[in-house]
């Protein structure tokens, strides 16, 4: 084959990749590196599936945790409001969660006036729960 410009042989005088896939009945030969590169990246993709999976549940842990973080403070404020009041603690810090979180709520008055909220941040796969976050609140007594 003659020398093209962009494609030199080597020094040995061997052809390329590119040279021995067209002198070989044409597109026949490059079809088959397709395939065969298809296949490994057919392998690859499997390979790589669980990582992805597992970093997939780890972010939607990650996001379950930061939302039950969040809503523990406001359900800390929300009894801090009860108790400034004399109103129900436990029913005004489940009225801010949703139903899966009220599954590990404790809501405790302390002797200053303040209220801590305890609430269990539910696994993502499974029953169980992973940690549990607490939180204070404290509203000055209103009252007459």
């Amino acid at each position: 084959m003659r020398d093209r410009p962009g494609h030199p042989r080597s020094e040995s005088g061997d052809m390329s990749v590119e040279d021995v896939s067209r002198s070989q009945s044409g597109q026949a030969a490059v079809g088959k590196v397709s395939r065969s590169q298809s296949g490994q990246a057919a392998v690859e993709l499997v390979a790589v599936l669980p990582l992805v999976a597992l970093v997939a549940l780890a972010l939607w842990q990650l996001a379950v945790a930061g939302q039950a973080a969040w809503l523990s403070g406001a359900a800390a404020r929300a009894a801090a409001r009860a108790h400034a009041v004399d109103g129900d603690l436990a029913a005004a810090a489940r009225g801010v969660l949703p139903r899966r979180l009220e599954r590990g709520l404790r809501v405790r008055p302390r002797d200053d006036g303040s209220v801590d909220v305890h609430l269990a941040v539910p696994s993502v796969v499974g029953a169980r729960r992973i940690t549990t976050i607490r939180s204070r609140a404290r509203f000055e007594p209103q009252g007459p």
